[in-house]
């Protein structure tokens, strides 16, 4: 699953993002069955989930109908829809994107544990430097058993390794990644527990 932050403090690095997230679809698709769901959230509490995804055409064409929107963070909604699909389904990874964290801190972080129980693992990419989001993020990673990766506009080379690294964890597990053999992945598996 992708959770995308699109409100408007977003826009300078949604196109980047946006692009490099198609590419590291199309990566995974080479490596493994990989199905995505896209979820977002922008507005004035508009959150929304495509359906569930298996081409990087599709999730192209999903991901570039979405433009940023001022409003405040819906992590929490993010959160509690994927600990929905994970009761459903097998959810091997939700890869969050978001620069600020605007919620309750004690809700967030109860979700994200309860995904970290159903074996979900977030992988929480940080747009920017906020100490606050920063804090959350890096504590949902570790209750996941995830991994917390900065990123700025100057990164993008460094979010397209980290994104297919990622991808390959999400379509091969543990070994997948190991197999990877590459600074990235080696870098992703140490901050993983």
């Amino acid at each position: 699953m992708f959770a995308l932050d699109a409100t408007m403090s977003r826009q300078p690095t949604w196109d980047m993002a946006c692009a490099l997230q198609g590419e590291m679809f199309s990566s995974a698709a080479a490596t493994g069955n990989l199905s995505v769901q896209l979820v977002y959230f922008r507005g004035q509490r508009e959150s929304r989930a495509s359906r569930w995804v298996d081409s990087a055409e599709s999730l192209r064409a999903v991901m570039e109908g979405i433009d940023c929107r001022g409003g405040l963070t819906q992590i929490v909604r993010v959160l509690s829809h994927a600990k929905k699909e994970a009761e459903k389904k097998d959810l091997a990874a939700l890869v969050y994107v978001g620069d600020s964290m605007e919620e309750n801190i004690d809700e967030v972080l109860g979700l994200a544990g309860e995904l970290g129980l159903l074996g979900v693992k977030a992988f929480v990419f940080h747009d920017g430097r906020d100490p606050v989001a920063e804090s959350a993020f890096r504590q949902i990673a570790q209750l996941t058993g995830g991994a917390y990766l900065p990123f700025d506009r100057n990164s993008a080379a460094q979010l397209k390794a980290l994104l297919a690294a990622v991808a390959a964890y999400a379509t091969g597990g543990r070994k997948a990644l190991e197999a990877m053999d590459s600074d990235t992945a080696r870098k992703l598996l140490a901050d993983m527990r």
